[in-house]
C-alpha cells in the first residue's frame, strides 16, 4: 500500500543477511533502527559498526546509512533501506562524556540509558531500586542534546524515564515498547510516561515482541491496533509510531547474550519466568520486515485516517527525526 511519507521501524536486531534486507524491501520499509550494543564495550562496538560498513559495501543496492533523516528520504528514492545505527545500552560510552560525540561521528544517532539493569546513567527497569539520572547522566543527557543524539528510554525504570524526559532539553523517544494498561509488565510505559512523552514532544514505538503483549505468541492484529487506538486517545496519534523490536533468525544464545551479557553468572531467567529463555512463537501477522504491510491494513481496518496511518507507520518518526538527528543551534 502507497504511503506519502516513509515507513520506518524504530528497532530491529535480526540476525542481518541478504535474505532479511530484501524482506526490509519487500515491506516497503524505507529505514530501520538497528541494534549496535547490548553489554558491549567500546572496542566491541567498533567491531560492529566495523560489521556495519562491510554489510553496506556487499549490500548497497538495499541498504544504506543514514547520517540525517534526508538520507531516509533519499532510501526511499532511491528503492533502498535506511539504516539508522542506535544502542540499547550506554556501556560503549564507559565513564567517558567525550565518547558521546565520538559515537555520534561514527553515525550512532540513539541510545538508550539503561538495558534492564542499573547503568552509570540510570535505573534499568528489572531494579528494585530506581534513583533517577546520576550526576554522569546529567551530563550525557546534556552532551547527547548537544551533538544531536537520541536518548531512548525503552528498557528503563519508571523514574529515570520520567526523570530523563523532565532534564532533557529535546525531546525523548521509546523506541519500543508498550503501554502498562495494556499489559502490566515493568518494561512496558505507564501512562504517566506516555503523557510525558507526549507532551514533550517525544515518541513511543509500538513493539510486536510476543512477551510485550497481552496474549503472546497468540495476539492477532485486532488487539494490537486496538492497543494503539486506546494509546492515540491517551497521546495524540502523532506520538505513536512502530518499533518492532524484531529479532528474526538469531540462536537461542543471542538471546542469553541480550539477558546476562558479562554481568551474571548464574542464568538470568527475566520477570517473573523461572524457564529458561527461548525465543517465543512469531506473530502470524508478523513473522519478517515483508509483513510490515498488515499493520498497515490493520491501522485502516481499526478505524485510523489516511494521514495517521502514514504518520503512524513512519511520518512521526521521520517529523522526529528531521530534528532530533541535527546538532543543536
Amino acid at each position: 500500500m502507497a504511503h506519502d511519507t516513509a515507513v520506518i521501524d524504530g528497532l530491529q536486531y535480526c540476525n542481518w543477511s541478504r535474505e532479511v534486507f530484501e524482506q526490509m524491501r519487500a515491506g516497503g520499509i524505507d529505514a530501520v533502527h538497528v541494534t549496535a550494543t547490548y553489554w558491549e564495550n567500546a572496542r566491541e562496538l567498533l567491531s560492529n559498526i566495523g560489521d556495519w560498513n562491510r554489510r553496506f559495501e556487499a549490500h548497497s543496492d538495499l541498504i544504506m546509512p543514514v547520517e540525517t533523516a534526508d538520507d531516509i528520504r533519499h532510501a526511499r528514492e532511491s528503492g533502498k533501506t535506511g539504516i539508522i545505527v542506535g544502542l540499547q545500552n550506554c556501556s560503549p560510552i564507559e565513564d567517558d562524556i567525550d565518547m558521546v560525540a565520538i559515537l555520534k561521528r561514527l553515525n550512532v544517532h540513539i541510545m538508550q540509558l539503561s538495558y534492564n539493569n542499573q547503568s552509570l546513567i540510570c535505573a534499568g527497569c528489572f531494579e528494585d531500586t530506581d534513583p533517577g539520572i546520576s550526576r554522569f547522566g546529567r551530563q550525557v543527557i546534556a552532551e547527547m542534546n548537544r551533538v544531536g543524539m537520541v536518548i531512548d528510554m525503552s528498557h528503563s525504570a519508571e523514574f529515570s524515564t520520567l526523570e530523563a524526559i523532565r532534564l532533557s532539553e529535546r525531546p525523548v523517544v521509546v523506541s519500543h515498547a508498550n503501554p502498562q494498561f495494556y499489559h502490566d509488565t515493568s518494561r512496558n510505559k505507564s501512562e504517566k510516561v506516555m503523557l510525558a512523552l507526549a507532551e514533550s514532544g517525544g515518541l513511543m514505538g509500538f513493539s510486536c515482541y510476543p512477551f510485550h503483549l497481552r496474549n503472546g505468541s497468540g495476539t492477532g492484529i485486532d488487539e494490537f491496533t486496538e492497543m494503539i487506538a486506546r494509546s492515540a486517545d491517551v497521546m495524540g496519534a502523532e506520538h505513536l509510531g512502530i518499533g518492532t523490536d524484531l529479532c528474526q533468525d538469531q540462536p537461542v544464545e543471542v538471546l542469553q547474550w541480550m539477558r546476562n551479557g558479562n554481568w551474571s553468572k548464574v542464568m538470568d531467567y527475566g520477570e517473573g519466568s523461572v524457564e529458561r529463555p527461548s525465543w517465543p512463537d512469531p506473530l502470524p501477522w508478523f513473522r519478517t520486515s515483508a509483513d510490515f504491510p498488515n499493520i498497515t491494513r490493520g491501522l485502516r481496518d481499526r478505524g485510523f485516517s489516511n494521514a495517521e496511518v502514514d504518520g503512524i507507520m513512519g511520518g512521526n518518526w521521520l517529523r522526529f527525526l528531521d530534528d532530533a538527528l541535527q546538532p543543536a543551534v
